[in-house]
């Protein structure tokens, strides 16, 4: 693995815990160059100071991905940072779960903003740069819920991760194999998202999520698709608690 990893340049968003952060520690011990993002600079330092305990390279960047400038500016500092980028991990995502009858409008904008157009600023942020180097790899965070409508509850939720999948094979076939493009889907996976849920699905969600996996299982399916040869591009990666029905 560490051969098709140590030295690139990564960006994860959402870097601060879970997923990103689980990622993060995974991809610099297999020797890659971490840029972590989030909101939470206390969160962020943790993970840096953890992979230069280990002996990795990381340094962390405060970043809201619903602001396109901050987005665009993080990269820009990444690369002033390291040298370049050569991965982008658009990882950062909230999930309340909640019966689309109950009309949370704040939520459905809050999903939007960071589920759909998160991704969508980063992919803006690093794409002319992955065209003019000829190179890149970006990697999107969907979910079980993007390949099948979370329903009742998780519909709004759903829509984003659909979409997110459907941009990622787009711009898949728009790069015209010259950026690699890769859409993850999990499904139950431990991390601080199944806390976004705070109204009446919230004991339901968590009761669902007793099953969950570590998110190190996610972490490991990133690595499998950016350690592939630069003429191997894992567009897909769907993966689930063994005992997940949905």
């Amino acid at each position: 693995m560490r051969d098709g990893i140590e030295g690139k340049i990564v960006l994860i968003t959402g870097g601060s815990t879970g997923l990103g952060a689980e990622t993060a520690r995974h991809l610099a011990a297999n020797g890659a160059r971490i840029a972590v993002a989030a909101r939470r600079k206390d969160k962020l330092d943790a993970v840096v100071a953890a992979i230069a305990a280990a002996g990795g390279e990381a340094r962390a960047y405060l970043l809201d991905v619903t602001d396109k400038h901050q987005v665009a500016s993080v990269v820009a500092a990444v690369v002033a940072d390291f040298g370049g980028i050569d991965v982008i991990v658009n990882n950062a995502g909230l999930m309340p779960i909640r019966p689309m009858v109950e009309v949370n409008t704040d939520e459905w904008d809050a999903m939007i903003d960071v589920n759909l157009k998160g991704v969508l600023y980063g992919i803006a942020a690093v794409l002319p740069r992955f065209v003019a180097q000829d190179s890149g790899h970006i990697i999107n965070v969907s979910s079980v819920a993007g390949v099948k409508v979370f329903a009742p509850g998780g519909t709004v939720y759903s829509g984003t991760k659909f979409a997110v999948r459907a941009i990622s094979e787009g711009l898949r076939q728009e790069v015209d194999g010259r950026i690699r493009v890769t859409s993850i889907e999990p499904g139950a996976v431990d991390s601080e998202l199944k806390f976004s849920t705070t109204g009446t699905a919230a004991d339901n969600v968590l009761d669902f999520y007793k099953i969950a996996i570590p998110a190190n299982s996610v972490a490991r399916a990133i690595a499998y698709a950016i350690e592939q040869p630069d003429d191997v591009d894992i567009n897909e990666i769907v993966l689930r608690p063994t005992a997940q029905e949905f």
